[in-house]
Order: structure tokens, then C-alpha cells, then sequence
């Protein structure tokens, strides 16, 4: 057995340098996004759990994991009614799980907003409050008061999983009276069309003949790396925000906008005006050359971002060596084979961008301006 160990403490190491190879290989790991004309793109998961309600990690594992995936902010939002942990880690002060990330947090640069989740049946259901200054305060038997209380400190709160089957059957999000009371008394700002492990055009429909904000959240209650496995290339579900300043202030006045896409399963779901100005950022034209005599132009297109973007063709071009639909994969870049008949100094490729959702069954379309 002792002639063993240094082998299987070699066969150990090189595993452990194999998966890190691996691991950086398949996935950067951390997410990114440019930013867009006049704005930061920003990072965010603003629905999290901990031991302090019902997540299986401490609070300092979850800033950990944000760091990794390169996050912007994050925010701790417990059950504020649902804690099945109390026993084992009892907690009058519901504002401690925020305490301990802020604490973990120190060091860095990720920005730790206070939250918590409002725990009720439908209706409402449950609902993120954040930027709340004391969650303490959020305790009521009534939960139209726990909006109203939330609302005085400041937050802006966000509808959670309207399409769970838990509470919705048939999976479809709906409007109940309450939601609408909640929404003529400016208590609902915002809609997670996106949660965990589902999308649903339905909610994506009601923040649009709403006006509320679209949210994107992981709900995160086990690891990050095995929910949503990220060595394999998987990422957490997020709301990329469109903030001025890359601050508390700035995520709030840019969630209060309404300037958000969410990440998802590598869709992409968000009003056009800001997810047409992503993707075209995203998209950039390095070079372009007729090949010889002909009139066959090489374009040199890369994917600046973490999303693999998969474009329909709506130009009047067609392709050398793709059909019309082709896809260019995160950090990436293809060469493009365009047939212009005749020899061009500028001219446009016009594309739908497919896994891009602007209204159900809707896709926006793009511009790439190309230049010999």
C-alpha cells in the first residue's frame, strides 16, 4: 500500500491539472459581454439562496462563485418566511446571510446588494424585493404591506418564477387582481422571464404590455458548477444590465429603466433597442478582401461575447461556403464568403439573430456595415 500512495498521489495531480486544462479550455468561466453605446454591460444575479433560508452553501461560497463567473453584483435573497434551516442555524436577524457576503466580499469588487424574497402562495406567489434597507422590517402577516413596507426602503421588486408549476399548472404566466393592484401602486417594477432552468414567453409578454423590467435570475439553491454545469461549457442564468456607472446607484436607475437582456441557455432575451446594440457590438467585421480577380469578398467576423450567436441571412448576398443560416460561436471568428457580384468599396449583411428574443416568436435583426 505504501508503494501505492506516491502513485496515486501523481495520478491526483495530473487529474487535478488535467481538469483545470480542461475546465479553461471548454469555458472561461467568467461571462462576458461589451458594453454598448453609452453604457457599462453589467453582470447580475439578484436571486440567491443560502443556508439562511433553503440553499445547501454558506454565503461566502456564493460571492466565491460570483467572483468566478466575473459577476458585477449579486444579491443574497432569502426566504423571508420559508426557513427550513432554522433549527440547525437559528437567525432572528434576517439580514445576516447579506452581513456575511458583504464581509466576503470586502476584498473585491463585486457589489453586494441587500435583498430578500417574499415567500407567499399565488397570489402574489414569491417576489425579490432588493436595495431594501433592512429586511427585518419586510415580517407581515399581510403581503400587500410587505410590498408597500418594501417600497418605503427604497426597493425595486421584481415578480419571481410567475411560470412555476407549483403554483401555476399549466406553466403559464399569468396576471391575478393582486398582481395588477401591486401594479397600479407601483409595487412591481420588474418580471423574471427567466428562472433557473426555465423561460417563458408568457412573463416576456407581460413585461412588455406592462412596461416592467425583464429579469433573468439563476435561483441558485446548490453549486453554481454542477446546476448549471459550468465545466462543460454551461453558464448560470443572468441579467445583463445597461448601467452608466458600474455602481449600486447605476444598477438600480438601469434596472428602474428597464435597460436588461437576460442570459439564458445562450438566449438572449431583451427589448430591442438594447439587445440589437449588444449583439452588433458583440459582432465585429476584423477584415475584409476580394479573393483575386473575383467578386468573392472574405469577411472576417468575431464573436466578442460569451453567447453563441446562431444569424439567419436577410440579404440579398448569398454565400460562398454557408447556407443562410450560420452560427459564430463564443470568442470566435468565421470567415465569411460573400458573392456581391460586383466589386464593392461598403456594403451591409443583414441578419435575424435566431436565438435572440425580443416578443414572443419575435427575433431582432441586425447591420454588420462591411468596408473593403
Amino acid at each position: 500500500m505504501k508503494k501505492l500512495l506516491p502513485l496515486i498521489a501523481l495520478i491526483f495531480a495530473i487529474s487535478s491539472v488535467y481538469a483545470q486544462q480542461n475546465h479553461s479550455h471548454s469555458h472561461g468561466r467568467a461571462v462576458v459581454f461589451p458594453d454598448i453605446p453609452g453604457y457599462k454591460t453589467l453582470k447580475c444575479d439578484f436571486h440567491i439562496h443560502t443556508v439562511f433560508s433553503d440553499g445547501d452553501v454558506w454565503p461566502s461560497i456564493r460571492v466565491e462563485e460570483a467572483i468566478k463567473d466575473g459577476l458585477d453584483a449579486i444579491s443574497m435573497t432569502e426566504h423571508l418566511e420559508y426557513q427550513p434551516h432554522k433549527d440547525d442555524i437559528p437567525h432572528p436577524d434576517r439580514n445576516r446571510a447579506h452581513e456575511i457576503a458583504l464581509n466576503a466580499a470586502k476584498n473585491s469588487d463585486l457589489i453586494i446588494v441587500r435583498g430578500s424574497e417574499i415567500t407567499r402562495s399565488m397570489p402574489p406567489g414569491h417576489a425579490n424585493a432588493i436595495f431594501i434597507e433592512d429586511a427585518n422590517k419586510l415580517l407581515n402577516e399581510d403581503p400587500m404591506e410587505v410590498f408597500r413596507e418594501a417600497k418605503k426602503q427604497g426597493a425595486f421588486i421584481f415578480w419571481n418564477h410567475p411560470n412555476w408549476t407549483s403554483q401555476r399548472k399549466d406553466g403559464i404566466a399569468t396576471l391575478t387582481d393582486m398582481h395588477r393592484q401591486l401594479l397600479k401602486e407601483g409595487l412591481l417594477d420588474g418580471i423574471e422571464v427567466v428562472n433557473e432552468m426555465t423561460y417563458s414567453d408568457e412573463a416576456l409578454q407581460i413585461a412588455l404590455d406592462e412596461d416592467i423590467t425583464i429579469m433573468g435570475t439563476s435561483d441558485i439553491h446548490g453549486l453554481v458548477d454542477w446546476q448549471f454545469h459550468i465545466n462543460d461549457g454551461g453558464h448560470r442564468p443572468l441579467t445583463l444590465i445597461f448601467a452608466t456607472e458600474r455602481s449600486q446607484n447605476g444598477i438600480k436607475e438601469a434596472l428602474e429603466d428597464g435597460r436588461t437582456v437576460a442570459y439564458f441557455n445562450n438566449l438572449l432575451i431583451g427589448k430591442e433597442e438594447f439587445l440589437v446594440p449588444l449583439t452588433e457590438a458583440s459582432l465585429v467585421i476584423k477584415s475584409a478582401a476580394y479573393q483575386g480577380n473575383s467578386t468573392v469578398v472574405s469577411v472576417e467576423i468575431e464573436n466578442q461575447s460569451d453567447a453563441d450567436y446562431i444569424l439567419g441571412n436577410l440579404s440579398d448576398f448569398t454565400f460562398h461556403a454557408h447556407g443562410d443560416v450560420l452560427q459564430i460561436n463564443a470568442h470566435s471568428t468565421i470567415t465569411l464568403e460573400v458573392k456581391t457580384i460586383d466589386k464593392l468599396e461598403e456594403f451591409d449583411l443583414g441578419f435575424t439573430v435566431l436565438n435572440g428574443i425580443t416578443a414572443p416568436k419575435k427575433h431582432p435583426e441586425i447591420t454588420l456595415k462591411v468596408r473593403i
